[in-house]
């Protein structure tokens, strides 16, 4: 959901791939143009012809409109719509003044100048009234589309908030009469972890932040469980300016802890592991599967979090369940996205 046109309807015109669309593009519309011309028509010289002056117009309009980007944000739609069409057109025109020079089409203003001039514009209006309301419907079904994936991420997340804050103070009050410092500590980590984590509304957080809330519910968790519950980090490999969806992280250790370390007499070890390859980052959770594991309920909040991850990164998302050594495995890795600073 991280992308430039959030705000505009435009393009990124500046971007190489954009570019390269825009040639492909173009290029095509040059194929389709020479394979009308009627039969007996040079082909071979039409499709140079006509590549040299549509490329032309077309990488010309791409780098202005790429200049004045900052200045057509600005802009209503509408307005910022005929600035473009209208730099398009000057530069059709431009361009169509040059290929008449260079071919030598004769005396300029004559009735045959004008109606190559009057043609060449014409075409181009069409086309990009056709265009200009393409990248606006797109644009408007994007919006709607991160919109609606914003609200499904916010309504999931709301799910797992009055979870988490009913089972940090179930541990709380566990300890209130046998430890009560330790109780009055277990409240300020939990007002802390709401303060960091619980009131990100939406959107995204960064690999860092998620890791800062798990070690503090990890600490409340040790009050409760003591010496039962070990923990084995190895995520320093994680990048910490990952960007991922706010409670993607605790509420599958919490999982962890309540199914696989809570239910055995003598514990057992979370192990938390972490990295990054290539354009993906990954994230692997262990757990004791032993025979205390409690059966039922471990499917809602993987399945709330696998939800969340597939609806932030448009479905590229792999989240595998398994076994290893005994241990419930669950590995998730999603597309690499740097937080800004």
């Amino acid at each position: 959901m991280n992308n430039d046109n959030s705000g505009f309807f435009l393009p990124e015109f500046c971007r190489i791939r954009t570019l390269f669309g825009v040639v492909v593009i173009v290029q095509l519309l040059v194929f389709l143009l020479v394979l009308a011309q009627p039969v007996g028509t040079d082909r071979w010289a039409a499709l140079s012809l006509y590549s040299l002056y549509l490329q032309w117009v077309a990488l010309a309009s791409s780098v202005l409109l790429c200049l004045l980007r900052p200045w057509l944000r600005r802009l209503t739609v509408f307005t910022a719509s005929l600035c473009a069409g209208g730099v398009i057109l000057l530069v059709t025109a431009m361009v169509t003044e040059a290929a008449w020079q260079a071919v030598g089409g004769g005396r300029n203003f004559s009735a045959e100048h004008l109606a190559f001039q009057g043609r060449a514009l014409a075409m181009a209006a069409i086309i990009v009234t056709l265009v200009l309301r393409y990248f606006y419907v797109q644009h408007a079904w994007r919006s709607r589309l991160e919109a609606e994936s914003a609200a499904r991420i916010e309504a999931l997340q709301a799910r797992i908030r009055p979870h988490f804050l009913f089972n940090s103070l179930n541990t709380i009050v566990a300890m209130i009469r046998s430890r009560p410092a330790e109780a009055e500590a277990a409240v300020e980590d939990l007002a802390a972890l709401f303060r960091a984590g619980l009131e990100a509304r939406g959107g995204f957080t960064t690999m860092a932040r998620e890791l800062e809330l798990v070690t503090d519910y990890l600490r409340l968790e040790r009050l409760r469980l003591g010496d039962r519950l070990k923990v084995d980090w190895a995520v320093d490999a994680l990048p910490r300016d990952a960007r991922l969806p706010p409670l993607t992280l605790q509420p599958l250790l919490e999982n962890a802890i309540y199914h696989g370390i809570e239910p055995n007499t003598a514990g057992g070890t979370v192990s938390i592991l972490g990295g990054r390859q290539g354009r993906r980052v990954w994230v692997q959770i262990r757990n004791p599967r032993g025979s205390g594991m409690r059966s039922g309920g471990m499917g809602m909040a993987q399945r709330n979090v696998e939800e969340r991850l597939r609806l932030a990164f448009t479905g590229a998302v792999d989240f595998n369940i398994g076994e290893l050594d005994g241990d419930y495995t669950l590995t998730m890795s999603f597309p690499y996205q740097a937080a800004e600073a």
